[in-house]
């Protein structure tokens, strides 16, 4: 919903009254995701419930057949005007055959699980309706039981720390967003009963650290409905091969925001990406943990 306690100062009385005579909502409800990844710096007001369901379905890692989708169910409730509290249940669907790689991929599988849970947190320094920028810091734990990319047992207990910046520019038509996070990760694999002794699956406790860069423009086109384009940037450090990947995403998005419903579908390619590599890996690219394509759907429900 539109509070109307956070319209921006640089918006004229005029322009917002001819907005709201044709229809149009000048700026984004707090808490709705204008892009598939890049996340706004408006928590949810005070009082506020709303409930999302994401999907991100990941494809091709160049060799074999491998389809996966992450699935979360979220609750979001604004504690303050400022500050918003979220838990979200997360699950996995991951199919690979015809592709093995010691470590990450150690057999074919297909299986779907519900097998983890995350606890949110975000506070607003400034808030873009108020100020001239949005400013606003997140903190997650997310614990999970199964490894997004294999599907095989695998406990990970992650805590990330990320900064949001948001502005609006064009009477909140236009809005720029833009990421950092930083991610810690504790995780061990478990056995498989089953393994081929040849393939290496190692079952000791290991540390990563990830770094996390996105940006993006969001362009409300006509009522209710926004257009945008992002980038992603990630890499990850380990203790023993030091950076283990980095990589590259961009891609467009859509965006339709009701009054109580809102929708973002967004489709990212990794446009470039290093670090370990297969053995016969065709591209250069980081496809071991990554893939050659994203497809994110977000829907939300404010009540």
């Amino acid at each position: 919903m539109l509070n109307h306690n956070y319209l921006p100062r640089k918006i004229t009385c005029t322009s917002l009254t001819l907005a709201l005579l044709m229809g149009l909502s000048p700026l984004a409800n707090a808490g709705e995701s204008l892009l598939g990844v890049t996340k706004g710096a408006e928590p949810l007001p005070k009082g506020a419930k709303e409930l999302y369901q994401k999907f991100n379905c990941r494809a091709d890692k160049g060799s074999g057949d491998y389809h996966a989708l992450d699935f979360a169910t979220e609750f979001e409730y604004g504690i303050s005007h400022r500050f918003a509290a979220s838990i979200a249940l997360l699950g996995h669907h991951v199919k690979t055959s015809g592709l093995i790689i010691d470590g990450y991929i150690p057999e074919e599988n297909q299986r779907t699980a519900l097998s983890g849970i995350e606890l949110g947190v975000q506070y607003a320094f400034l808030t873009p309706a108020l100020d001239d920028i949005g400013l606003a810091t997140s903190f997650n734990l997310e614990y999970d039981t199964v490894d997004k990319h294999s599907g095989q047992n695998k406990d990970t207990l992650s805590a990330t720390l990320g900064l949001q910046l948001q502005k609006y520019f064009l009477d909140g038509q236009l809005v720029w967003l833009a990421n950092a996070g930083l991610e810690t990760t504790h995780a061990t694999r478990q056995p498989i009963a089953s393994l081929d002794p040849t393939v290496e699956w190692p079952t000791f406790a290991e540390m990563e650290i990830g770094l996390a860069l996105a940006s993006g423009l969001s362009y409300r086109y006509t009522t209710n409905w926004s257009v945008g384009f992002e980038g992603l940037y990630e890499e990850e450090y380990e203790t023993e091969v030091g950076q283990e990947r980095w990589s590259l995403f961009a891609g467009p998005s859509i965006h339709y925001g009701g009054k109580t419903f809102w929708s973002t579908l967004s489709y990212l390619t990794q446009v470039n990406g290093g670090g370990e590599r297969y053995d016969g890996q065709p591209s250069n690219k980081h496809l071991i943990e990554k893939t050659h394509s994203e497809l994110r759907l977000m829907l939300g429900y404010n009540f």
